[in-house]
């Protein structure tokens, strides 16, 4: 099963203010116009905030957009997928990452302050659980088991609760905040319900500060994006899931596939339509996706399958067509 892009339905009149602002954008450059390193020196910032997950691409963007633009200034927040969202509908920031497709209620807040976007999944994630690097036993979770840990109400605080093979080593919960992407996903997949989950845990919107929890206590569990995985691999153990179809291990084949399951998500940027009036913006956002795979490459995410990269060059080449580029 392949990861679907998603892509959020714009009115008519947001459309139009996307295309617009490509066209204005794209005749003002010295040369050709564009974020491929042959548009005329920019200046200005392009304030990012969101997901904690997608910062890490938004990030590697940056540096490399700066690369070729270097008085464009790109500071990226993380303030959570909901926390981007927030300050994304009341107009305060440039882009939203997101580590899942906006919610109704934050299309209506954009839709109430006049802000029009565009949806562009640039990567996957392998959402991966883990656990302390000496914990020998919990190589493999179900999905129900994983349900008894997370559950709302779960009084579960031992190993030898969740399987009675498993040893007599008390459980540590860490995980991601309520203002997270990774949160809404991993309650959705896991306990059935968005946002449902025991409150019992140590939260944080900061996934290194998970990292830290769990490598500190031998019987600690946790959950968070793929990358900080590979980054801490010498500190902790990935669990390999069992979805139902046997247990498979995070990595960027399992993800592409679709058979690490039900873990395995895109990843969003939605940028603002009145942002790409701005020519910094415009070229920043046209870089980032033009350069999706290196971008993915280098922050060690999941890049996208070809279904989903036809979906996205269809979409940034509709958008050209629109503006005549």
């Amino acid at each position: 099963m392949s990861i679907p892009l998603r892509r959020s339905t714009l009115a008519a009149s947001a459309v139009v203010a996307l295309a617009a602002a490509l066209a204005a954008c794209g005749g003002g450059s010295d040369d050709t116009g564009g974020g491929s390193g042959e548009s005329k020196r920019l200046s200005g910032t392009v304030k990012i905030d969101g997901s904690s997950t997608v910062a890490p691409l938004s990030t590697v963007a940056s540096e490399l957009f700066k690369e070729e633009q270097g008085r464009v200034q790109i500071p990226v927040g993380t303030s959570g997928t909901g926390g981007g969202f927030e300050k994304f509908c009341a107009g305060e920031i440039d882009i939203s990452d997101a580590s899942r497709p906006i919610k109704d209620e934050e299309k209506a807040a954009c839709q109430k302050k006049g802000i029009a976007y565009s949806e562009f999944a640039v990567a996957n994630d392998a959402l991966t659980v883990v656990v302390h690097k000496d914990n020998t036993w919990a190589k493999c979770l179900t999905v129900a088991q994983l349900k008894k840990i997370w559950e709302p109400g779960s009084k579960v605080d031992n190993w030898k609760q969740v399987d009675p093979s498993f040893p007599s080593e008390p459980l540590k919960l860490f995980g991601a905040g309520t203002d997270s992407g990774t949160f809404d996903y991993f309650t959705d997949e896991i306990n059935g319900e968005e946002g449902k989950s025991r409150t019992d845990y140590q939260p944080s919107e900061d996934d290194n500060v998970t990292v830290q929890g769990v490598a500190g206590s031998k019987g600690g569990l946790g959950y968070f994006g793929y990358s900080y995985f590979e980054e801490n691999a010498a500190k902790l153990k990935a669990v390999e899931i069992d979805g139902g179809d046997g247990c498979i291990a995070p990595s960027v084949q399992t993800a592409q596939a679709g058979t690490y399951k039900p873990l395995s998500r895109p990843l969003f940027i939605y940028p603002a339509a009145s942002a790409l009036k701005r020519p910094e913006v415009l070229a920043f956002v046209e870089f980032y996706v033009e350069q999706h795979a290196e971008i993915s490459k280098r922050a060690k995410f999941v890049p996208l399958n070809p279904e989903q990269e036809t979906k996205l060059k269809s979409a940034l080449a509709t958008l050209k067509q629109q503006a005549g580029q």
